[in-house]
């Protein structure tokens, strides 16, 4: 039989106090009350517990032994009780995020420090993936959670927006352009633009794009050599234009700066989760929601 561990938490009171009275009052229940469990705890364990009188309680031999090995017994069980509620709460656990290289830069990092810092009991563990493998990595499990740039399409999934970003073009520094607080998407159109491969985010890629389908003349678009060009040598020579959401200031290389344009639309940054959701999914949902609106990411 499972012990009470209410009537055994009273008895520890009691053999501190050794006075019915004294322990009854400290628990905060009535004396007949407290001696009526003493008498079920006693039944439950077979032997007496304690020798009464009608001045003190004494400890029987069992009574001592059950009060030194007690405790830390009790301590047990409630980190068992505390652990048990961490994880229901999804405050406990290994929580794998698979993020796309242009979430990386700012968002990504801001989601996983305050998952860490605010839960103790989580490690978390984050990786860059393809674009559009993340959808259907979080759908079969292979990672809990994915960042997004973009609504990526895909099964089994629930997207959350978690961000949205004004777009601009980031181009040199001694760009003619840059001279400019904000540029009209039709001057930026008369200079060639810097599109990654649209095979490495095919939602981002035509977003981009289509900024530019009403323009004359069409502008041209190049396609780095690599899909995450970190020298970027064309921009920096002033070469070509890369139209590019806010975020991208985060990660500048020198030489580089970023200009909104004015009267495009937002891109957009999406958390993305199984559709059949756990505690430790709650969770993450709920502290993107929180970050979001601390930091203001869905402001219009």
């Amino acid at each position: 039989m499972a012990p009470d561990t209410v009537s055994l938490r009273y008895f520890l009171v009691l053999a501190q106090e050794l006075n019915f009275t004294r322990a009854a009052a400290r628990i905060g229940i009535a004396q007949p009350a407290l001696s009526a469990r003493m008498r079920r705890l006693e039944a439950e364990l077979g032997t007496a517990l304690l020798v009464r009188n009608t001045r003190s309680v004494v400890l029987t031999t069992a009574g001592a032994a059950l009060a030194e090995s007690a405790p830390p017994a009790l301590a047990a069980l409630d980190r068992a009780w505390d652990t048990a509620r961490s994880a229901a709460a999804g405050e406990l656990g290994t929580l794998r995020i698979g993020y796309s290289l242009s979430a990386g830069a700012e968002t990504a990092p801001a989601l996983v420090d305050r998952l860490i810092r605010g839960n103790s009991g989580l490690e978390v563990g984050a990786v860059p993936m393809a674009t559009p493998e993340i959808s259907p990595a979080v759908a079969d499990g292979r990672i809990d959670a994915g960042i997004t740039r973009g609504e990526q399409p895909g099964r089994g999934v629930r997207r959350f927006l978690l961000r949205r970003m004004r777009v601009g073009v980031q181009l040199a520094q001694h760009h003619p352009l840059a001279e400019h607080p904000e540029i009209e998407i039709a001057d930026v159109a008369a200079y060639p633009l810097r599109l990654p491969d649209r095979a490495a985010n095919p939602v981002i890629h035509d977003q981009l794009s289509a900024l530019f389908r009403d323009t004359r003349p069409h502008p041209r678009f190049h396609t780095p050599a690599v899909s995450f060009d970190m020298s970027q040598r064309d921009l920096r020579d002033g070469v070509t234009l890369a139209p590019a959401g806010e975020a991208a200031v985060t990660a500048q290389p020198a030489g580089l700066t970023w200009r909104p344009l004015r009267g495009a639309p937002s891109l957009t940054i999406h958390l993305v989760l199984p559709r059949e959701q756990w505690p430790l999914h709650r969770r993450i949902r709920a502290v993107a929601k929180t970050l979001a609106h601390e930091l203001h990411w869905l402001s219009d």
